[in-house]
């Protein structure tokens, strides 16, 4: 007799490729403006719950670009808290998203394609 196997309690992971238009900015001024956006968006709970990370070395201070990694059940509400953001210290921004992807790898080689 075959035993099943478990199904795995890991949760799902998207990755979120965006881009920043704007002067001046760095990793940790966008970190925290978009922490704070999502925060502010999504509330303390569905916060802790989409898990958001910002990978720091995968930000791109030339093309001022970077990836950012929730849970998949949050995606659209990330991709809008992202979009929410106007105003990194005294510069005006816009935040595009170029791409989801489920690995690094699939989202790094098309967004390149892509710009």
């Amino acid at each position: 007799m075959k035993l099943k196997s478990r199904p795995t309690l890991r949760e799902k992971k998207r990755y979120i490729f965006f881009r920043v238009h704007g002067e001046g900015v760095e990793y940790r001024t966008v970190k925290d403006a978009v922490m704070n956006s999502m925060f502010n968006w999504m509330g303390s709970k569905d916060f802790a719950l989409a898990k958001p990370w910002l990978i720091k070395n995968l930000w791109d201070q030339k093309n001022k670009s970077g990836v950012l990694r929730c849970s998949h059940k949050y995606v659209d509400d990330v991709k809008v808290s992202l979009g929410l953001v106007h105003q990194i210290g005294d510069s005006k921004v816009i935040i595009q998203t170029l791409r989801v992807s489920g690995t690094i790898k699939s989202g790094r080689n098309k967004s390149k394609n892509r710009f």
